[in-house]
């Protein structure tokens, strides 16, 4: 918003067309810290028209004061001063040409590096879409994670190093962007947040009869129509020739003195309720789409299923040479079991440091916008529900990302020559990805044509890095949770030995809160004539140990 309003002021003219801008941009964190270094060019540059326009201000400032002098003494007797041929004559050039080279000194751009540099990086910088989905991220961390505006606004959250707070501006433009998608709860939340530091005597530029507008609005369609009515009341103490506010107190004024009479009907006939109590209006989110919803938001938070001890004991870490592999013999691979029923298997300290930093060089110019197979057609495209981008690198075209391919293939004895390429992903602000299946359920037959392979026998997850708060795995059928560990692996199978689907592998990757999350994931595909499952369960067969 600083760049839009710096233009304005400054009448520079039209922005250069935004059609081909690159959006998207509050989808991946990684290609977010590129926005800090541009920000920080234009800095710079902002800078020296700074020093160049002080410089003209001061020249400006100098012949103001030599003719505030000049005009004190000629005012005050004109037709004296003006019968010095030399006062006229100057009078005549101040007039004629001066003062047309002060109007040129103004107008006068003192620093076109300025300008042009703001230009070119404006087609480069987030967009609408960027700023409202951005803000939508905060919402949704706000829902999963119970965190209140307060909260929020003043930066109090888990693992920060750099506090930093919400200005009452912001809390409105939050409030605006619930208020535009009908989301009267949130509009709520934020223009309360809002109000209550304008009230607090912060400085702004919004100010309450707006904030209280807009709240008075969202607490009526939540149908708590005292607060309504109060608020109201307030606004138009503040303006009271505001005409919405006059509109509306008439209005809330007859529905309470219905209410109050549809009320004391039914007190008469209902025993019971002769006392006129009015429960309070209770305040709900918008009921959605997704049914796991609270479970999911649970697991989030560290809130789920605990394993009974009997199964605890199920769970093991161990060493795996990997079926004999010579390599494994000498350097075993950690295991650690983190669930029984569906098994899922962490591999510690997998992926090296340097691995994960060429896997992220190679990714990072290629992030797009996450992408979802769609369940009817199997075509991919992006999805409110997936806050991320991926980039898909195949083992031919690096060396370390064929090593790494080898290695999976080696600690599951599955043939990688029929997965998918690896896809990598960064999560951006608030990225998630909700609750989904890996693999092609019998409803979906062309769930991967488009990408020519088979069903998902099984997930391997790589995490390229820790973070600071939210961003687990979780599986909400089980009440599953799996925390991010930086050059660790997680690994499950997707389908039973018979090739059915295994539907308690349903899973998603939590809101990021705090922190930069990077991941890659392994698919490995089903192709009958080239591989075939493991026999019986998933059990420690699978995984030749030589340390239990």
């Amino acid at each position: 918003m600083a760049f839009i309003k710096i233009w304005c002021i400054l009448g520079l003219g039209v922005l250069v067309s935004l059609t081909q801008a690159h959006t998207d941009f509050f989808t991946s964190i990684g290609q977010m810290t590129d926005l800090l270094y541009t920000e920080k060019d234009l800095l710079t540059s902002l800078k020296d028209y700074i020093k160049a326009e002080e410089s003209k201000l001061g020249e400006i400032k100098r012949w103001a004061e030599k003719l505030d002098q000049l005009t004190e003494a000629a005012t005050k007797d004109p037709e004296e001063f003006l019968g010095h041929p030399v006062n006229a004559f100057k009078l005549m050039k101040r007039l004629n040409t001066e003062w047309m080279e002060l109007e040129n000194l103004v107008l006068k751009d003192m620093s076109d590096g300025f300008i042009s540099n703001l230009t070119i990086q404006r087609q480069h910088l987030p967009n609408d879409e960027d700023q409202t989905g951005a803000a939508k991220a905060l919402i949704r961390l706000q829902d999963t994670y119970n965190l209140d505006a307060e909260t929020i606004s003043q930066g109090n959250l888990p693992g920060v190093k750099h506090k930093t707070l919400l200005t009452a501006e912001d809390c409105y433009e939050l409030g605006k962007v619930a208020y535009t998608d009908t989301d009267y709860y949130h509009t709520e939340l934020w223009m309360e947040q809002a109000l209550k530091q304008l009230d607090a005597g912060e400085v702004s530029n919004i100010n309450k009869i707006t904030v209280l507008d807009y709240l008075s609005y969202a607490v009526y369609q939540q149908g708590d129509l005292d607060k309504a009515l109060e608020l109201t009341k307030r606004l138009l103490t503040l303006d009271p020739e505001h005409q919405r506010a006059n509109g509306n107190l008439k209005y809330f004024e007859y529905m309470m003195a219905d209410q109050k009479k549809e009320k004391s009907n039914i007190a008469q006939k209902t025993e019971g309720n002769k006392s006129g109590h009015v429960s309070q209006t209770k305040r709900e989110r918008i009921k959605d789409y997704l049914p796991e919803r609270q479970k999911y938001e649970m697991l989030c938070r560290g809130e789920g299923i605990k394993l009974t001890p009997r199964r605890q004991k199920r769970l093991f870490c161990r060493y795996s040479d990997a079926n004999r592999n010579p390599v494994y013999i000498l350097k075993p691979v950690k295991q650690q079991d983190e669930w029984d029923k569906p098994r899922i298997i962490r591999y510690i300290d997998i992926i090296s440091n340097e691995e994960i930093e060429r896997v992220k060089e190679l990714a990072k110019p290629r992030l797009r916008r996450a992408t979802i197979s769609n369940p009817i057609t199997g075509v991919l495209e992006t999805a409110h529900y997936r806050i991320s981008k991926s980039a898909w690198l195949s083992g031919y075209e690096d060396p370390v990302i064929n090593r790494i391919n080898q290695r999976i293939q080696d600690l599951t004895g599955l043939d990688v020559s029929t997965a998918e390429e690896l896809q990598v992903a960064n999560y951006g602000v608030g990225g998630q990805y909700e609750p989904h299946f890996d693999f092609g359920r019998k409803d979906e037959p062309d769930a991967f044509k488009e990408l020519g392979t088979g069903n998902r026998i099984a997930t391997w997850l790589f995490y390229m890095s820790d973070v600071a708060a939210g961003g687990a795995t979780v599986f909400p059928e089980v009440g599953a949770a799996v925390w991010p560990q930086k050059g660790s692996a997680v690994f499950w199978y997707n389908l039973f030995p018979s090739g059915e689907g295994d539907y308690s592998t349903r899973h998603a990757a939590c809101p990021v809160l705090v922190g930069n999350k990077w991941a890659s994931v392994l698919h490995l595909n089903k192709n009958l004539n080239k591989v075939s499952l493991p026999q019986g369960s998933f059990s420690p067969m699978v995984f030749q140990l030589t340390v239990e």
